[in-house]
């Protein structure tokens, strides 16, 4: 059997512009048998000192999980009646293209979909020896780290098997029907293990593990005689009797499956299903661009490029036409998450870093179902969405507080060289902007591709085109303005670049630092319009040789950085620390975070805290908050468009914020334009406008030229565009009072500084109707954009849940009424933005404008 495929797509430059869904293994369902002489009807047992596990047979067997404070109500139950732990052997197919990744299951071999619970066993301390574990725990896995453990834990037996005995195709799953299973004739099983343990107040841990498949003699049962549990008791004890190893289920009709003893190999894929409720909103997965709620779709959880389009047309036709699913889908995104928080107050993450995918399709259940032989995570307990980050992020860790200086004005993004910037600051002085820094990422310098100008990948200032580099950060500097610039984990060959110091691909193949192909060779990964090496980051000298790279930076007097990419690792790569690159490519974007992270830590030390470093990043999985100072969102298109383009960047924004990624951010205008003869995209001056009111009321307000500049409506491109900067520079100046407050919440409890709706008011169900139309900073003010072509009013929605009353910023008019929508002018230079009446907050932003002369 071919476990695993990879297919390479880069070169591929006539591709089917209609690309079909991947077939992946649909939703498993199965029954759940016991025996009710070993597990009687209703049994309650303890997890540590705060959680419990009830068990009730009735409706066919249920476990539900509950906290001690609130024992009436469930955090996490299984469906009664149907298996919650099933299996299967698959073949996957990965496609790969210049950053895209599509996963696919080839053949299903193997499904054992139902289940038995043979024992629920409680674990105290005093039993937790390396003896009982030899008796009760799996063979080869490795001692549960009992340090954040608190006993009893709980640990549930049994198995799962399957009845099979041809191919059978899936009749009734859309984009799956095609999808074969390949099951033999004879019965197989295999034994599972689920762990329950605390963690802490607020955390149960839990831990499925599968056996190896085992193969038994053919045999048929009929499924009648499994109708009932009387019937399946009586089953069991015969079957125990004969010491078979598995147990036969009902089926749809008479079924056997054949699994020769030597073909049978590990399980590959693993599936946790849950009950779920019709009503019940799913929030989170990381940073989602398309949707708000995932209720009624598959999610899959894997780092890879945001795509080109994603669904918007016509763009998203001519992306996958020239290259190879460049556009992308809904569900493609930089930096996933396997977590959520539900409208039902209920919260599961996942821990590691295999592929998975959650299946919210069914109206009353989840399936996870995880690439590999085990599922790892954690289920919260919490009251509200606002308890949940936080006990989300107390466990994957919180950003430190961002220093004063990057939210304190305008981060000026620009290209050119030295004399242009110089020209552009001088228009910006005139005009009275506040500043905080240039943004410049050509520092590198430029050349000339087949798709146009594009940066040299080596890491080190450009002094042609970047002449009196020293002097230019010393002028900024005297006026107290940094200066930022822009690196990733690759490097490209520079053999041709004239006045290059270092060659830092050369250096990096040398100290054998860079990611392998399967020959030992430097991997040479496909980008745009070259190919370059790839750093390993599991290699032990990496980190310290990019952090001279760093230290050479600051010591010039850099203060920031974009650490662009991170989410494009081969599938197929050899790593320095032998581990699965699937899994390894989650977890790479962390890898450079945290790289990065130290270095800043490190600097910190011997540096002013006020002249601490900054770095922003696109890439992230789970953990990245910890490690990420600060995110941004991508390459989003300039375009109005609502799955890639300034509606996105609100999804965007608010979805990452429920995720952990307390501080994000786009580049104003969108950065993405096309100009091909048949279609283009360019970034209009009512865009521009637009978006940079939208900026405004994010954690940090930069501009990005784009990656056609001459294409684009830029922020000094006229007085109208100058003025207009200047005025919400301005405006996000204003509040950066307030801003400072929510940067140290954030740091302290993991909230976003930008919130949607939900966080605050759970309990309004209109709120779960809303995706980018509005959102709340902190909880004091509330912004509604105006995110569509030519619109001058706004539809606004005063949430139920508090007695506020909001104040509307520019007219002063009092809206009253919770629950109700008004329809609320906003012409350009006036976005609908309301704050509390008898705030602190809202009446200082409103005299802070004043002193402006914004208002």
């Amino acid at each position: 059997m071919e476990a695993l495929r990879i297919t390479k797509k880069h070169h591929r430059h006539l591709n089917n512009p209609f690309p079909s869904t991947p077939r992946s293994l649909p939703l498993v369902k199965g029954t759940l048998f016991f025996d009710p002489q070993t597990l009687s009807s209703h049994q309650i047992f303890s997890i540590g000192e705060d959680f419990g596990l009830t068990w009730q047979s009735k409706n066919g067997g249920t476990l539900s999980i509950f906290h001690q404070s609130e024992p009436s109500r469930a955090i996490w139950s299984t469906v009664p009646g149907q298996a919650f732990v099933s299996a299967a052997l698959a073949e996957t197919e990965v496609e790969e293209s210049r950053g895209s990744f599509v996963v696919k299951d080839r053949k299903i071999h193997l499904v054992c979909n139902h289940q038995t619970i043979e024992d629920i066993k409680v674990i105290n301390q005093s039993d937790y020896s390396p003896e009982a574990q030899n008796q009760d725990f799996p063979p080869g896995c490795q001692r549960m780290e009992t340090k954040d453990t608190q006993f009893p834990l709980l640990l549930i037996t049994g198995r799962i098997f399957s009845l099979k005995s041809r191919k059978k195709k899936f009749q009734d799953y859309g984009a799956y029907q095609k999808l074969e299973f390949m099951d033999k004739e004879t019965s197989v099983s295999a034994k599972y293990w689920i762990w329950f343990d605390q963690k802490n107040s607020s955390q149960i841990g839990f831990q499925v593990k599968i056996g190896k498949p085992s193969s038994q003699s053919n045999q048929r049962v009929s499924p009648r005689a499994f109708e009932t549990h009387r019937n399946l008791s009586g089953s069991l004890g015969q079957l125990r009797r004969r010491r078979l190893a598995t147990v036969t289920a009902a089926l749809t009709n008479e079924e056997k499956v054949v699994l020769n003893d030597d073909e049978c190999t590990d399980f590959n894929r693993v599936c946790l299903t849950y009950s779920s409720e019709m009503d019940e909103r799913f929030y989170g997965f990381g940073e989602q661009f398309s949707h708000m709620d995932f209720k009624g779709r598959r999610v899959p959880i894997f780092v890879q490029e945001q795509g080109i389009g994603r669904g918007d047309q016509p763009i998203t036709f001519a992306a996958n036409l020239v290259s190879y699913r460049a556009a992308g889908d809904w569900s493609t995104t930089y930096a996933p998450s396997p977590f959520y928080i539900s409208s039902k107050m209920k919260s599961l993450y996942l821990e590691g870093y295999n592929y998975s995918v959650f299946d919210l399709t069914r109206h009353d259940k989840v399936q996870i179902q995880m690439h590999g032989d085990y599922i790892q995570g954690r289920i919260l307990h919490g009251n509200s969405p606002v308890e949940f980050i936080e006990h989300f992020t107390e466990a994957i860790g919180r950003p430190p507080e961002l220093p004063e200086w990057i939210i304190s004005g305008a981060v000026v993004g620009m290209q050119g060289g030295t004399d242009f910037v110089r020209r552009v600051w001088e228009k910006l002085g005139t005009h009275d902007v506040p500043i905080s820094a240039f943004w410049l990422q050509d520092w590198v310098g430029e050349r000339k591709t087949l798709i146009g100008s594009q940066l040299w990948w080596n890491w080190e200032v450009d002094t042609e085109r970047y002449s009196g580099w020293q002097k230019l950060i010393r002028d900024l500097s005297a006026q107290h303005i940094k200066v930022m610039t822009y690196c990733n984990p690759c490097l490209s060959p520079v053999d041709e670049k004239p006045n290059r110091r270092r060659n830092l691909f050369e250096e990096a193949k040398k100290l054998g630092i860079l990611v392998k192909d399967k020959r030992g060779e430097p991997y040479m990964v496909a980008n745009t319009a070259f190919d370059v090496g790839m750093l390993d980051l599991t290699h032990p000298h990496t980190a310290s040789w990019f952090k001279q790279i760093l230290m050479e930076m600051a010591n010039n007097g850099v203060k920031g950085w974009m650490a662009d990419f991170g989410e494009s690792l081969p599938v197929d790569a050899s790593l320095y620390s032998g581990e699965d690159p699937i899994s390894a490519h989650n977890r790479y974007p962390e890898l450079w975070a945290q790289i990065n992270r130290e270095f800043v830590e490190e600097w910190k030390e011997r540096e002013d805290p006020e002249e601490a470093l900054v770095f922003f990043m696109r890439a992230g999985f789970r953990n990245s908050p910890k490690w990420g100072m600060l995110f941004w969102e991508g390459d989003q298109m300039v375009s109005w468009q609502a799955n890639d383009g300034i509606k996105s960047a609100v999804v965007g924004l608010l979805s990452s914020g429920l995720s952990g990624y307390a501080f994000n951010h786009s580049d104003i205008g969108g950065y993405c334009a096309v100009n091909l003869p048949l279609f283009k995209y360019r970034r209009s001056e009512e865009l521009l406008l637009r978006w940079m009111e939208l900026s405004a009321f994010t954690t940090v307000f930069r501009t990005h030229e784009g990656n056609k500049p001459s294409c684009n409506s830029q922020f000094y491109s006229n007085h109208r565009t100058l003025s207009h900067f200047a005025r919400f520079a301005k405006v996000y100046r204003a509040w950066k009072f307030y801003r400072i407050q929510l940067v140290k919440e954030a740091s302290q409890k993991g909230l976003p500084v930008c919130r949607h709706l939900f966080l605050h008011y759970p309990d309004d169900e209109h709120i779960h109707s809303l995706s980018y139309e509005q959102f709340l900073v902190g909880n004091e003010i509330l912004v509604v954009p105006v995110l569509d072509k030519g619109r001058r009013n706004v539809k606004v929605y005063f949430p139920r849940g508090e007695s506020c009353t909001w104040r509307h910023i520019w007219t002063g008019n009092i809206y009253m009424e919770q629950g109700s929508e008004a329809w609320v002018e906003a012409t350009i230079g006036y976005p609908a933005i309301f704050v509390k009446v008898d705030s602190v907050i809202g009446d200082t932003f409103i005299k802070n404008l004043v002193e402006y002369k914004i208002l």
